[in-house]
This record gives C-alpha cells, structure tokens and sequence, in this order.
C-alpha cells in the first residue's frame, strides 16, 4: 500500500492506494487529435492540477520539454497522476507522431490499457488502425474516444460507423452524444439509462429526451448482446429471459474488454472539457485493475524457466525500467513499472541483465516533469528511481536472490540517417560523446563513425526525429550541429586487363631515388590481390613488398570519383632498379603511378550498394508500393500475404531508398513497415555514373 494524498477539495486527506484501486492508461492517437489536451482535462478534473494548460501556450503538464512546446506535439512519452472515486490513475501521454513509435513502445509496455482518442471527422483517422492492431496484438484492453464534439462540423455519427466498418463486432458505443446546433451539449449512459447536459458546475442530470429513447432501447439491447456472449453464463440467462441486469451488462461488457472482444466507445470534447468526467468514470468502471494485468511473465534465471509474476504486494520485488531520462535537477531518472512487492529507499536490488546490484536511493511519484518525493512504492504502480548506475531501459529490478528477467522493450529498428557535423570546430568529440548519451533514452537512435565514407552517422525513426535530437543537444550541452544527407558509400572496380608502367626518378643532388616497376590490373573477387611474376632479379627481392603495400594505399581512392577501388588483382611482371638510388619509398612512389595509369585504362566503373528491402503493408496500399519501389530501380523478388498484410520482398540500390521511411509513409497512410539488410554491390548505369562523377568533381 502507498500512503498519498487525496485531490479534489479534500487536501491533507491521506489514503492507502493498493493495486486494487490503480488503473494504468496509455492516452494515444494521431498527433493532433487532442491527446495530451485530454490529459489536461484529466487531471483538471481529477484536482492534480488547478487549471487547464493548452498545448499552443505550452503550458500542458505532459508537454513540457522545450522541443514540445516549439514543435506543438508530443515527443516523449510523460507519465502524471491523478485520484478519482478512491482510484489513482496513472496517464501516460504518447507521442502520435510516427517519429516517435519508440516512445509509444515504452508507453504501452508499462500500461494495463488504453485510451484512444480521434476526432470526430467521420473517418478512421490516419494512424488510428495501426493503434488498435498494436493494442489488440499485446491484449491491451481499449476504449476510444471521439474527440472535438463541439467543432460545427463534428460529425460523431460519420465517425462511428467507420469505425464499425473496420472492427465490426467489437465496437460497443456506451454513451450516446445528446447534440444540439451540430454541437455536444450531453450525453447518455446507455446502460445506466441516465442523461446529462454540460454545465460550467460539471454534468447535470436531465431526462432522457423523447427522440432519444429509441436510439438508446436500441444501444441497451445492443449491450446486453455484446455482454452474454462474453460469459457464458450471462449468455445462458440471456438467452432464457431476453434481458439482463445493468450489473450484469456491465459485468459482461467488462469481461469482454479485458479479453479485446469488446471495445467501447465515447465522445466529447477535451479542450471544452465535456464528456471527461464520464471518460474518468468509464475507466474506473470498465479498465483493468493493476493487478488484473494478464501476461506478467518473466524468465527465472536460477530454474532457467518462464513463470508469471503475480501482483502481489508481499511478494519479492519484480520491476522492469521501461523509460530513462536524464532530469537538469535529479541527474538521470529510471521510470519503473513495479509488478510486484514494494520498494523503499535505501533497498538493495539486483539489475539480471548487468549482473549488479543497485542501491534505491530516492523514490519519485511523476506528475510530467515534477517529481514527488515518495518513501515508497508498490505493486502495480509507475514511478520513477534516481541515479541507478549500471541500469536502463527495459532492465529488470528484482528483490536480491530472486534473479527473475522480464522480457526487454522491444523497439522499432533506426529508419533514416543523416550525416552530422559541428557547426563549431573543436566540437566533435563533445558532440559525439553528446549523442552517445542520449542513446541511453532512445532505443531508437543511433550514432556511428562510418569508416567507409568517414561520417559522424546519427539514424532514428525519421527526419523530424533527428531534428529534434539534434535541438536538444544544443539545449542540453550547448553545441550546435549540421544535419546532411549521408554520402553513398560509392565503390569503383574495373571491368578490363591493362597493363601500366610507374617511373619514379629524381636526382637533386648526392642520392637519388630511382624506383621502376610494371603492373598488369585484372578483375578479381577478392577486395585485392597481389602477384608476382618478376623473374631475373629485374625488381630486388626486398623491393617488392613496397610496391605491393604502395598499390593497397592507392586502393583507398580511385581514379574516377575518389572512391574507394575494389575487385582488384595486381601482378608485377617486370620493372628496373638503381644499385644506390633505388629505395623503398622509391618504388612506393612508382607503384601509384602505375596504379593512376593502369585502372584509368583498365575500363574503371562505379559501383553501388544494393539492399534488400522488405515492406509489410495493408493489401490497400499493395499496387502503389510496388509500383513505386519500380521507380526505385527496385527488383522485386518475394511477396507473401498473412491475413491483411502482404510484405513484399526486393532489392532496390541504397541510393534510391535514403528517405524512404518518409516517403513510405506518405504512400501508405503511416501503415507501412519496412527494413533494409546490405546485399552487395552492383555496377551503376552508365547515364547516373556520369552524374555521380561530376558530382563528385564539383565536391
């Protein structure tokens, strides 16, 4: 049990929290639905917050880093609390924006549900498909709000029944909007059977408006439907009376919530703040209990075998880091989903996943970016632990001697990359160390030195993604970048035989240098391959393991575009030496002469990195996607369909697909996944080798 105090016009009131009476809800949708304005409204009437913030002020509880507020959307997933009807309710804001899937990730996997919110705009909003596929896919039990009610082109009716064309039978509208001028002004409980109107005091009860009745008669037996064929034994009452009880009807509806049959729906407006207090009630009533929480399983590393972590209180401690952030006053922050027994500060817990134990030093309740000093916290709650040395993002926290690991966070693979550079020389390693750092809070960034162009490589989720990573590296360490798109990693072979000769003489007094050598260039497999057919002494034997390391020097840049060469065999056949001028570095020298010559005549190509692309997209999108992966010079090789989705297989050069995370989504609706795997290299056309040349004459 947590000791907190109440809101709500009853402060200094303190009460025992248990999991009992924790609810833990994503809040999620497209960005620009009104997701972390409903969170406002929440927590408004939930009394954690004395007034409603709005998102263009920047003023919100959830939106509170500085990207936030100049972007106007969320970024990162934020975590507030709030108590109503004896119930805390732990909101988690996610970001709907695509950038920032990782952050949803994280989100859902510390919540027992969801809440997601469209607007009313009487069509399935972009990226809401793809949400409720997420939730029903991890058993997220789910209710979607119908948001923007109190716009004059709100149109509830439109809405609902594209949703009812996508999920038909799982749908279960529990309110009914009571609309006036084109506008919300209340709503029913459908299965309550009760009616209220908006007021500036909060909801009003009214009668039920006679042209109503229908619609709601219609919608209570729909209910009665929904709850029987979720329990049997509901259905077998139900079929013998034809009715059941409201208690019945909720329980029922309840049931099939938790088991992703049944998702209810409802509607209002959260910047009006209309229809929130009956979302509040609803997810008290119809949301999972902390401990209700189904597939808690774990691997027990002593037995080496999977159990399931039951939210028990008095049982040995068991949490997963499911966020980390690094906090300007509380250094770095490690959100904590607990699953099971209580931790207090000053324990001793051990991190599986580094092997080492970690001393609990402050113990933190999130209200976005204030934390509350806490002396505790308990089984199914979410709070957040300061300065954990050796633990991060979807590590396991487990009471000593327990050694139990949960299954990590799993996180959507880097999509674009971009080069970056420090506006301000000097800065590099500051810069790099900068990034490398911020690792630590998302799975879904990367940064890498690439050898083969020699760029600082930064890869994430998408182009606003790394803009706003590169932001906060100024804000937070004060450097300034330049974002680029990244070289291609171009090669250049040959594709004919030719022999060169390389003279290298100069005499300017006392010894000279005098190295001689000829060189026959030949295709090959191998990266390079050196020969040796000298015969008579015509090149020292100790001079030519100079000319073989002067050739592998020169295979770092070729003769057309600077490009590294490949697929090179290199055979001295003959040459000629000085017995006092002729020296190592001598034949070095002679060795890049015949190198220029003989790949300038040996028919010298540009070669290019061909991936292979996999796409996985809804059969509706099927045709253009394929068609634009043509445009690609794409091949495709493979397509397979499972269920809805047909992932299509190809081979489409790396030079064709460097935005291609922004583009498919253009394509698809946000719908689309994909990944890329490096194959091989392939010989450029002819007609864009020329551009690549000249483009890299110009640089």
């Amino acid at each position: 049990m947590v000791l907190i105090t109440a809101f709500a016009g009853i402060r200094g009131f303190f009460m025992y929290i248990t999991a009992k009476e924790i609810r833990n809800v994503a809040v999620i949708g497209h960005s620009g639905e009104g997701k972390t304005t409903l969170c406002e409204a929440m927590l408004f009437n939930g009394g954690a917050i004395d007034r409603m913030g709005r998102t263009e002020d920047g003023t919100t509880v959830m939106d509170f880093d500085d990207a936030e507020k100049a972007k106007k959307l969320s970024v990162y997933t934020s975590v507030a609390y709030l108590l109503w009807k004896g119930v805390k309710i732990n909101l988690l804001d996610l970001p709907g924006f695509y950038d920032f899937e990782g952050e949803r990730h994280e989100g859902l996997a510390a919540c027992g549900a969801a809440v997601l919110v469209i607007g009313a705009n009487g069509v399935l909003p972009i990226g809401a498909e793809s949400v409720v596929e997420y939730c029903l896919k991890l058993g997220k039990p789910l209710i979607i709000f119908i948001n923007g009610m109190d716009k004059a082109n709100a149109d509830y009716a439109g809405t609902l029944n594209a949703l009812k064309e996508k999920y038909a039978g799982k749908l279960a509208p529990i309110q009914l909007p009571v609309m006036a001028d084109g506008k919300m002004t209340g709503y029913i409980n459908v299965i309550q059977e009760r009616c209220y109107k908006f007021s500036t005091q909060g909801p009003q009860e009214m009668p039920v408006p006679d042209a109503l009745k229908g619609y709601m008669d219609e919608m209570q037996a729909s209910l009665m439907e929904t709850a029987a064929e979720n329990d049997e034994i509901l259905l077998d009452k139900y079929f013998a009376d034809g009715t059941l009880t409201k208690e019945e009807t909720v329980h029922g509806v309840r049931k099939g919530i938790a088991t992703g049959n049944v998702i209810p729906v409802m509607a209002g407006s959260a910047l009006q703040n209309r229809g929130v207090i009956n979302l509040l009630d609803e997810i008290v009533r119809y949301m999972p209990t902390a401990n209700e929480r189904k597939n808690s399983l774990a691997t027990d590393l002593n037995a080496d075998d999977v159990i399931t972590v039951n939210c028990d209180e008095d049982g040995p401690f068991a949490a997963q880091v499911f966020k980390t952030v690094h906090d300007a006053y509380s250094g770095k922050l490690n959100y904590i989903k607990i699953f099971r027994g209580k931790v207090k500060s000053g324990m001793t817990l051990y991190n599986p996943n580094t092997d080492t134990e970690e001393r609990i030093g402050q113990l933190f309740m999130l209200r976005g970016k204030k934390t509350e000093l806490v002396t505790e916290l308990t089984a199914g709650d979410i709070g957040a632990v300061n300065k954990l040395t050796a633990t991060d993002t979807g590590h396991t926290l487990c009471a000593v001697g327990t050694k139990i690991m949960f299954d990590p966070v799993r996180f959507p693979k880097p999509a674009l990359s971009l080069a970056v550079k420090a506006a301000n020389k000097g800065e590099e390693d500051k810069m790099f160390a900068g990034f490398i750092k911020m690792q630590e809070e998302d799975y879904t960034f990367a940064v890498e030195k690439r050898a083969d162009t020699g760029e600082l490589v930064i890869s994430g989720q998408g182009e606003v993604h790394l803009e706003i990573l590169a932001k906060k590296l100024k804000s937070r360490y004060g450097i300034e970048v330049k974002l680029t798109e990244p070289r291609i990693p171009y090669r250049e072979t040959i594709r004919a035989v030719a022999n060169a000769e390389g003279k290298h003489k100069k005499q300017s007094g006392g010894h000279g240098q005098y190295g001689h050598c000829k060189v026959r260039f030949e295709p090959c497999e191998e990266h390079f391959e050196f020969g040796d057919e000298v015969v008579g002494g015509a090149v020292p034997r100790q001079y030519i393991p100079a000319v073989e390391k002067g050739l592998r020097e020169c295979m770092a840049r070729g003769v057309l575009a600077d490009y590294p060469v490949t697929g090179v065999r290199a055979v001295l056949y003959d040459g000629s030496y000085h017995d006092v001028d002729s020296s190592e570095m001598a034949f070095k020298a002679a060795a890049a002469i015949a190198f220029k010559e003989g790949i300038k005549n040996a028919k010298p190509v540009i070669l290019e990195p061909v991936c292979k692309l996999k796409v996985a997209v809804n059969g509706e999108y099927l045709g253009g996607v394929m068609g634009d992966i043509s445009k690609r010079r794409g091949r495709i090789s493979d397509s397979h369909t499972d269920g809805a989705i047909t992932t299509v297989i190809a081979e489409v050069p790396l030079a064709e697909i460097a935005k291609y995370a922004t583009d498919l989504r253009g394509l698809t609706r946000g719908q689309g996944k994909f990944t890329t795997e490096f194959l091989r290299y392939e010989e450029v056309p002819p007609q864009l080798a020329e551009k690549i040349i000249a483009a890299a004459k110009k640089q």
